[in-house]
């Protein structure tokens, strides 16, 4: 046994050029897949677990293919229903920056509502509020405090709502990087100061969320809405999970395709090198066989010196990729999955690897892999030693 290890250490330093390309390759393979892969995840669960904390229906007054501001009164009728434990009204909305065509999310609530302030704890949790609601204050994203201070807004920033008042607001906090993927282009402030901003009228609100301790009532739930207003539009917390996740499933499937065709594309030269194999690699498989060696043991030792360097490049993609991804921010990439935002994204990315994702990167790569250079092997190992010889 130490024999055939020691031979096979002399194998791989001996053509270590020709292992060194494919190990160069495979690496970088596996480390694209990879960080598309843990990118893909990492905003899933961020998202998933800001959604978790969301109400169970959103409504919308709905008119003529528009989106128009709800009627406040609809909060009370909706409270009545059988189920309903909770409705509250938001105002939330773009700002527009003319001087540099950028775009601010506002996002106005109710500080004094614990229910509003539960749904926020994920970027509030550490907020001073009766501190915060002494005067006119907002909470920004990271992305948006770059861009304030860029314009020298270190203390406030001077809004401009639709009537062309100017309405001072001040800078009270930014939020945590951890909240980066939800609130890095988002401003926080009262809704009262969010509705004259906005330009919404008293009595109004962007819409409405409700929410019901009871899962299994969420259907009869949402019957009750459609009968009560026809001019309303229904989106439950459901239908916003489906909706990420078929958005990540066909970003990550066009990464797939992609490197589905790159992967094929190279096992293909692989396989045509290994049947094209070179005279002294068809000798050494030859006096393998006059020494002793069985067919099965000279393919298993081939195996094990192919296996040792793509299991390296494994492991090398894998930390390319999660260098790549959690210290780099995966840059280019993340702008494929976020967007492309009007502020400039510095969403940072806490690490989420399962044992699964792991197994599925190996088994995309690594068994092809083998599979590829074991029917050449496999035709060589068979041949008349003594024919192979001459």
């Amino acid at each position: 046994m130490l024999a055939k290890l020691n031979f096979l250490l002399i194998l791989l330093t001996t053509y270590k050029k020709k292992h060194l390309s494919i190990f160069i390759i495979s690496s970088l393979l596996i480390a694209l897949v990879s960080s598309v892969i843990f990118l893909s995840a990492s905003i899933k669960r961020d998202i998933y677990s800001t959604l978790d904390n969301q109400a169970d229906f959103t409504l919308q007054k709905y008119q003529a293919g528009k989106v128009l501001n709800t009627p406040e009164i609809w909060i009370d009728e909706f409270l009545t229903m059988s189920g309903v434990a909770n409705a509250q009204g938001r105002v939330y909305g773009m700002h527009y920056y003319e001087p540099c065509e950028q775009y601010f999310m506002i996002v106005g609530i109710d500080f004094y509502d614990n229910q509003v302030i539960k749904s926020m704890e994920v970027l509030i949790d550490d907020i001073n509020i009766s501190a915060f609601t002494q005067r006119k204050n907002m909470i920004i994203g990271s992305d948006v405090k770059k861009f304030l201070d860029e314009y020298h807004y270190f203390d406030y920033y001077s809004f401009r709502p639709p009537d062309r008042s100017i309405e001072k607001v001040y800078i009270y906090d930014t939020f945590d990087a951890h909240s980066d993927i939800v609130s890095s282009d988002m401003i926080i402030m009262d809704i009262q100061n969010a509705r004259t901003i906005l330009g919404v009228e008293d009595g109004y609100v962007t819409d409405i969320v409700l929410s019901t301790p009871n899962a299994d009532e969420l259907e009869t739930i949402n019957i009750k809405l459609r009968i009560s207003h026809f001019d309303m539009r229904i989106i439950q917390k459901d239908d916003i999970k489906k909706y990420y996740e078929n958005l990540f499933n066909y970003k990550g499937g066009i990464f797939l395709v992609l490197y589905l065709i790159t992967l094929s594309t190279f096992l293909l030269i692989l396989y045509q090198r290994y049947s094209m194999i070179k005279d002294v690699d068809a000798k050494e498989v030859a006096i393998l066989r006059v020494v002793g060696w069985k067919i099965n043991e000279i393919i298993w030792f081939k195996i094990a010196e192919n296996f040792l360097v793509i299991l390296s490049a494994y492991f090398i993609g894998i930390f390319i990729a999660y260098f790549f991804v959690y210290f780099l921010d995966a840059p280019l990439l993340k702008n494929i999955f976020l967007g492309y935002s009007n502020l400039s994204n510095s969403t940072s990315f806490s690490p989420n690897i399962s044992l699964n994702e792991l197994s599925l990167i190996f088994l995309i790569f690594v068994v092809p892999f083998l599979v590829a250079i074991l029917i050449p092997l496999w035709r060589v190992s068979i041949k008349d030693p003594t024919e192979v010889m001459r």
